[in-house]
């Protein structure tokens, strides 16, 4: 298949005029909001984990710091990959640099979780709240750019 190179009459969704018109690029409200729910059940889950766990605190920052680093390493992805998809210039080096950062946090969790002293239950609770925050963090991250995106742009 070809990809549409001009918009046409045909290939341009029909969006409603008037002032009760949605800018079909802005994210819904519930769809922020989910992303935001997310977020914080997985980043307050991980830090009630760990503020309960029974572990010396140098493990505690340890898993803490691998979460900040993780959920940091993930927005640069995904600001470097959203930044080269609309033609802003993004070095090779700092595309590289963050994902191997999000690569080290992802690793630096399985080998913490692989050596630590935990029931398997906990382990899997760190791995399933580290996850859902990074990927909910993402989503909070693009729903912020587009909402800024959708602000700037007449419907």
């Amino acid at each position: 298949m070809e990809p549409l190179l001009r918009r046409t009459e045909e290939n341009i969704p029909n969006i409603k005029q008037g002032e009760n018109a949605r800018n079909p690029f802005k994210p819904t409200g519930a769809f922020i909001g989910a992303s935001w729910f997310a977020l914080m059940i997985g980043a307050i889950g991980y830090c009630i984990g760990l503020w309960n766990a029974n572990m010396q605190l140098n493990e505690k920052g340890y898993y803490l710091t691998i979460l900040l680093f993780g959920l940091f390493s993930v927005i640069s992805v995904q600001k470097s990959v959203r930044d080269r998809a609309e033609g802003i210039a993004v070095t090779d080096l700092y595309y590289g640099l963050s994902w191997f950062a999000t690569i080290a946090a992802v690793l630096l969790l399985t080998i913490g979780l692989w050596n630590a002293n935990m029931a398997l239950s906990e382990k899997g609770f760190y791995a399933m709240a580290f996850c859902l925050s990074m990927f909910s963090s993402i989503a909070v991250q693009k729903n912020t750019r587009d909402s800024k995106l959708a602000g700037e742009k007449e419907v």
